[in-house]
Parts: structure tokens; sequence; C-alpha cells
């Protein structure tokens, strides 16, 4: 496993890490998430990423059980949260100064933990001012319920607005962003904050690489029984990924790549994970899976992002035809 400083900090993190998002507690049982988690564990990883709103808080519990039981050591593992949807009641989301605290407290006790080394803002709140919200992180980490705090699909104005609430009250500046990325989603990453990195050292803890499995090719001839696609309570990502004319179109990049893959002798989901670890601006990339055989094919990747030398970075970019326009030049 290679391991990254995650922005600019002394925080290392393994490049490939473990989320899980949509299967814990929704997808597969506690039994499950532990096979899955000693695989990714036992390849390397140290980052494992979950948030207050995954199966209603029962993912963060079944983690929690998991790193109990498996007796993993605390300061080996670099574990996170995120804060936003904690329940239904009028203070029970957002990025109060009420909220923030309470949600961290609700999210240490379901994890059995006395702290979290990262904590996000899941999304923004267009009804808290950013300075609340960067008081309220500051007394998190002043409290030691979190080591650093970031942010999660804001914009490069607002965290660069929260980075100067920070420094101008002398309180704890964000670190790190957690945004969508893969073949398919670039914009954010490697153009709206590309200043940021070298500004303010913004660190990204990237999700869904795969682009919710549709970068692996499962669904190049329809959607498998037991995937995330088939589930009725994800008809709404279904119908995007595969029925609009957007999802048909990228299906059919899909099958292009495939060739790409083959050539360079390498499986989809090795390619669409290495293509995003070649991104020296990603701090890790967060994986996820329903099966621990995914996870072991998932950690492949690390080995193979060597075999995505010049001439197949330039075959991908070839079938994506979606380069950014204020993208930098990301490989070595």
């Amino acid at each position: 496993m290679e391991y990254r400083f995650l922005g600019r900090s002394g925080l290392k993190v393994s490049a490939l890490s473990f989320g899980s998002w949509v299967t814990f507690g929704e997808q597969i049982d506690e039994q499950l998430a532990t096979e899955c988690m000693l695989e990714a564990y036992d390849a390397g990883v140290n980052f494992f990423d979950n948030a207050e709103a995954y199966a209603g808080g029962k993912s963060e519990t079944m983690m929690g059980n998991i790193i109990k039981k498996q007796g993993w050591k605390r300061s080996d593992l670099v574990l996170s949260t995120k804060i936003f949807w904690g329940g239904e009641g009028p203070n029970d989301t957002g990025l109060s100064y009420k909220h923030i605290i309470e949600g961290t407290n609700a999210s240490l006790k379901r994890m059995q933990t006395d702290y979290v080394d990262l904590i996000f803002c899941h999304r923004p709140d267009k009804f808290t001012p950013i300075e609340e919200t960067v008081r309220a992180m500051d007394q998190v980490i002043r409290e030691g319920k979190a080591f650093y705090w970031g942010t999660s699909e804001w914009s490069s104005e607002q965290i660069r607005e929260a980075y100067q609430v920070a420094r101008r009250e002398q309180l704890r500046p964000p670190l790190m962003e957690q945004p969508q990325y893969n073949m398919f989603k670039r914009d954010k990453v490697e153009g709206e904050y590309a200043r940021l990195y070298d500004e303010i050292g913004l660190g990204t803890t990237i999700w869904s690489p795969l682009a919710s499995g549709l970068l692996t090719g499962k669904y190049n001839d329809g959607i498998p029984e037991n995937s995330r696609l088939a589930m009725d309570n994800y008809d709404w990502l279904r119908e995007k990924l595969l029925e609009t004319e957007s999802g048909k179109q990228k299906l059919r990049k899909v099958k292009k790549l495939a060739e790409v893959a083959e050539d360079a002798e390498v499986t989809m989901p090795e390619m669409a994970l290495a293509w995003c670890l070649k991104n020296p601006n990603v701090s890790t990339v967060i994986t996820g899976a329903s099966k621990p055989e995914q996870v072991r094919q998932n950690m492949k990747a690390i080995d193979k992002v060597e075999q995505l030398n010049d001439d197949v970075m330039e075959r991908i970019e070839a079938v994506l035809d979606n380069k950014p326009e204020d993208e930098t030049d990301f490989r070595p």
C-alpha cells in the first residue's frame, strides 16, 4: 500500500481507502461488512470513511462494532464521519453550531470511539453563516473529538471563504474536501479546485471512483442481480445512470474503455481506480464493496498505476473527450 499526506498536513492516509456508503446497513450485514473491512485492513488500508447519514446511523454503529471486535489499535486507524443529515428534527440537519456539536457526539457514540481523525461538513448549508460552521468545527477539534476538519461537495469559493474566516479569527482552517471524482466527473478536482491545492494546501478524499459501478463494466449487458442498481431504493440512480441519454452515452464509452483496459492488461475497475490514483492532488481514493472479493480486486489497483503509461492515458482521454477547460495536466 502507498501512503500519501492529506493535503498540507503531516497525516498519512492510504492511497486506497474504504467507505461504507450504501453497503453497510443497507446492502450487507455486519458479518459481510467485517469480511470486507478485514480484506481492506490486511491490504494496508488505514482510512475508513463514514457519515451520520449512512443508513440512518447504522453504518457508524456497524463500523464501530467491527473495529471493537477486531481489537485494532486505534492509533493505526484514520476514521472519519460527516455531519449534515442527522435526523428529522428541525435542528438535526445542517451545519449550525448546535447540530455540529450534537451530531459529532452522536456519531462518536455510535462508532464507540473518543474521536474521529477527520470530520467533514457533508454538504454546504445555505442557511448557516460559514463563520458559525467554522467556529463549531474549531470547537470540535479543541475538545479533541476530531483532529482535522473539511468539506464535501463545497464550491471553491465556499472553501476559500471558510479558510479566510479561520485565518482571520485564528481558528482551525479546513484541510480537505471530499468530492466525487472519476473518469466521468472531473470538473471540480481538475478544474475548480486547481488553485486551492497550492493556495491553502487542500487535500482530497475522493468518492465514487467507479461512478457507482458504471466503470466496472458490469452494467454493459444489463443489471446484475444483487447489484446496487437492482435495489428498489436506488431506482433514481438506475434511471440516471442507465436510462437517460447521458447515461447511455457513458455506457458506450465504458465499452470502448474496456478495450483499452484489455490492451493494458488490467481490469476495468483497476484501470478506473489507477486513473484516479495518477492525479497527485488526490490524497486517497475511497472504495466501497459489498463482497470481500470486490475489495481484493480493488486493492490490486495500487500495483497497476504504472501500466497506465502516456499512451494508455492518451487513449483513455480520446474516449472520454471531457477534459475540463481549466484542467491541469496531472500525468507524471
